[in-house]
């Protein structure tokens, strides 16, 4: 026995099963909307209350557009497949944004591990500051190079090699300058050079050393090379030393004078001769330290001990102490 057709009323649409479609009683129209929300749970059940309590039910096989029971059956499945896939879609929509959210939040730790982070270092920090000519460095000495003569002086703490000098020679001073007594002018507390012995002078350390101390005392504490006379001349001098000494390894000679002049409390002067290594010429470096707040005397002991040969920076000097037989 065939069931009645359904009266008029919202039906499962067939095609959609998501929808709804107008059943006129005898066939489908074109009227269609979506489920109410409330259905979901229920397969899309029709909106008539009568067919939804099982008095009626779907449209007949036999009605324009419509199916049997095996049609519904065959929908009620399609919603149910449908609604599982929707399920999952959303589950998937739910864990994306979960994990986009995940991504786009800021490491705790990243700040921290970014400025934690050393900065690069130029390959050129570790380059040691570059010395003006005549001035080289021996480890954590600095030395005052003579590169006609071959030979280095040690430049001691408080010293430097001065920008601007009138010394047509190699030349180191203290720190700093004062106005001299005399002529106006600024002077040094402490002054080192080194030079050729002048052509003529002979090959003879010991000759030659007390022939230039006199020249020295004058360029120091007379009338210096831009004619001044920053101390108004030498009044009177002693000698204080005359003996021979190894410098650079070679046989040297020695004088040392103290001055006095017109202006100011004078100071001392010293002559070293060797010869220059690798040659007959003789090397003369020259000493002048102010009696008044000058250096010490023993100074002038370390400098001349500490002069090696170019390139020989670990060579051992007799030194002053050594003494030699003429």
């Amino acid at each position: 026995m065939s069931m009645p057709p359904s009266p008029p009323g919202w039906y499962q649409d067939p095609e959609a099963p998501s929808h709804e479609r107008w059943w006129d009683g005898t066939a489908w129209t074109p009227h269609t909307r979506v489920a109410p929300s409330q259905a979901a749970g229920h397969g899309f059940a029709p909106a008539d209350p009568a067919v939804r309590t099982g008095q009626f039910g779907p449209p007949t096989p036999g009605g324009p557009g419509g199916s049997g029971s095996g049609a519904a059956s065959g929908g009620r499945a399609k919603v149910v497949a449908l609604v599982a896939a929707g399920v999952v879609l959303v589950a998937s929509i739910v864990t994306g944004v979960v994990v986009l959210g995940k991504d786009d939040k800021s490491d705790p730790g990243a700040t921290t591990r970014t400025s934690a982070t050393p900065e690069a270092t130029s390959p050129d920090d570790d380059k040691p500051e570059p010395t003006e000519t005549g001035e080289a460095t021996a480890g954590e000495a600095k030395l005052l190079e003579d590169q006609l003569n071959g030979i280095t002086l040690p430049i001691p703490e408080g010293w430097e090699k001065p920008k601007n000098t009138v010394e047509k020679a190699v030349t180191m001073t203290t720190e700093g300058t004062y106005p001299c007594p005399g002529d106006a002018g600024f002077c040094h507390h402490g002054r080192v050079t080194s030079r050729t012995v002048r052509a003529g002078a002979g090959n003879d350390p010991e000759v030659a050393a007390k022939s230039d101390i006199s020249e020295a005392a004058d360029r120091a504490y007379d009338r210096d090379v831009v004619d001044r006379r920053p101390y108004n001349g030498i009044t009177s001098h002693t000698e204080l030393r005359s003996a021979p000494v190894v410098v650079a390894g070679s046989t040297g000679y020695l004088v040392r004078w103290r001055v006095k002049t017109e202006s100011g409390d004078g100071g001392y002067v010293q002559s070293v001769v060797f010869p220059k290594p690798g040659s007959e010429s003789l090397i003369v470096v020259r000493f002048a330290f102010d009696a008044d707040d000058g250096p010490p005397l023993s100074l002038m002991d370390q400098i001349t001990e500490g002069i090696r040969r170019i390139g020989d920076k670990g060579a051992t000097n007799g030194g002053v102490g050594s003494t030699i037989e003429p």
